[in-house]
């Protein structure tokens, strides 16, 4: 069925909430899925590293820093794609690109090269950053407006899936091999050597060509399907928004809550990435739990699992709580959490961190709906500025990172992402609401 043309009785029908849109939401949750489990793969991918080429937290939150960097390059230039090309081909394309990133692991591995690794990491972001200008907006506008947010957190929750899978996954690919000191490869002789080298560079290669494949199947799904295509109007032409909000402005920058939605996304993803970024290291940690990375690396499945199951419950709660309200509760929670962990240690410590997930789940579907909120020719643009802001998983973790490298140790670090989740109780309570002039 074709669902880019509609008719007066499909008008009217979606009004009252007849239009199924099942079909390109359930095709569009496997995006969402396959994005979460790659970005959570770094959380893996980064204590190896570390290890393997004897870095500190700080140069080990390159990888990091790469890869949401290109979250600010590519954001508005995808924005414009999406806006000249449809949603559809912004899919594909990201596809494509995020699988050819992929590719560039196995070269990476081999050559045991850290800026090659970067690099890789950087063009799969690239094509990540399409995926979301593309899938988040197109998730709002498929159904009514008032339950934008609570559609868009049903399908974050597939891309919590992934992020819940992921380390448990990478842990038994990644971190099965245990990564040798110089002195330790000084001892070894030279077939020794190689195997090990060899044993090293498949634990990389194997899952990411895996990777590949299955991102290059999905962008052959994605070219062949029809999905409704909203490109000229920018809203679902179905849908009446009573609160529509683009004729005020001509362009999304003029927006007050879709600034400091970026700003919101800045803060949530910079706090989120740098704590599951330094938990295999922080569980590590003696006074912690003292464990193994591998073991470590399985228990960061709680902290994205929590979010999981929070995005599943936020769907339902928020047909009944306005989102705002559920927003800023959920941060003032995570900065409890923060400040237990940092304030004690063992067991409390750890399971404070974890459960920092469940509260974790709402915030970016939450913010990006949200931001985009009664935007209607605007909404690709004002995804371009608000994806912009993933930028801050880029730098919110080496800051924390250089915080624990020279000054409070990686236990009291934490009070970096407590600055973050403050912030976002602003905007839930009262930074999104639009000021209309």
């Amino acid at each position: 069925m074709d669902f880019s043309t509609g008719t007066k009785n499909t008008q009217s029908s979606a009004l009252n909430g007849g239009v199924n849109y099942t079909f390109p939401l359930t095709a569009l949750t496997s995006l969402f899925f396959m994005w979460g489990f790659l970005t959570c793969l770094n959380d893996i991918l980064i204590p190896h590293l570390k290890n393997v080429f004897e870095l500190n937290y700080t140069e080990s939150m390159l990888i990091q820093f790469v890869f949401f960097t290109a979250y600010f390059i590519c954001s508005m230039p995808s924005g414009w794609l999406v806006k000249r090309f449809g949603y559809k081909n912004g899919i594909v394309t990201g596809l494509v690109i995020a699988g050819i990133g992929c590719l560039f692991f196995y070269p990476s591995a081999a050559f045991r090269s850290y800026p090659f690794f970067l690099f890789a990491l950087f063009v799969m972001a690239s094509g990540i950053t399409l995926l979301q200008v593309a899938a988040n907006p197109y998730v709002t506008i498929l159904g009514k407006p008032e339950t934008a947010s609570s559609r868009l957190n049903l399908t974050q929750a597939f891309n919590s899936l992934g992020t819940t899978i992921a380390p448990y996954f990478g842990s038994l690919l990644i971190l099965s091999v245990a990564v040798k000191s110089a002195e330790e490869l000084s001892k070894l002789n030279t077939m020794e050597l190689e195997s090990y080298k060899m044993a090293e560079a498949a634990a990389v290669q194997v899952p990411y060509l895996g990777l590949a494949a299955a991102l290059f199947v999905i962008a052959g799904i994605f070219a062949y399907i029809k999905l409704p295509d909203f490109r000229n109007g920018e809203t679902n032409a179905d849908i009446v928004d009573e609160n529509n909000l683009d004729h005020l402005h001509n362009s999304a920058w003029k927006y007050r809550h879709v600034i400091l939605g970026a700003i919101a996304i800045f803060v949530y993803v910079g706090g989120e990435v740098a704590i599951g970024s330094f938990l295999v290291n922080y569980l590590g940690l003696k006074e912690i739990a003292g464990l193994k990375e591998a073991d470590a690396g399985k228990l960061v499945s709680f902290y994205w699992g929590g979010a999981m199951v929070g995005r599943f419950l936020g769907s339902a709660i928020q047909r009944v709580v306005k989102p705002g309200i559920m927003l800023g509760f959920n941060a003032f929670v995570a900065v409890f959490l923060l400040i237990v962990t940092m304030l004690t240690s063992g067991q409390v410590a750890m399971w404070s961190i974890l459960a920092i997930g469940l509260f974790n789940s709402i915030m970016f579907p939450t913010i990006f709906s949200l931001g985009v909120a009664g935007l209607g020719k605007h909404t690709s643009q004002a995804s371009g500025i608000i994806i912009t802001g993933i930028v801050g998983g880029a730098i919110i973790p080496i800051l924390q990172g250089a915080l624990a490298d020279y000054v409070t140790g990686l236990h009291h670090a934490f009070i970096i992402p407590v600055a973050c989740y403050l912030f976002i109780a602003y905007y839930g309570f009262k930074g999104h609401k639009p000021v209309i002039d």
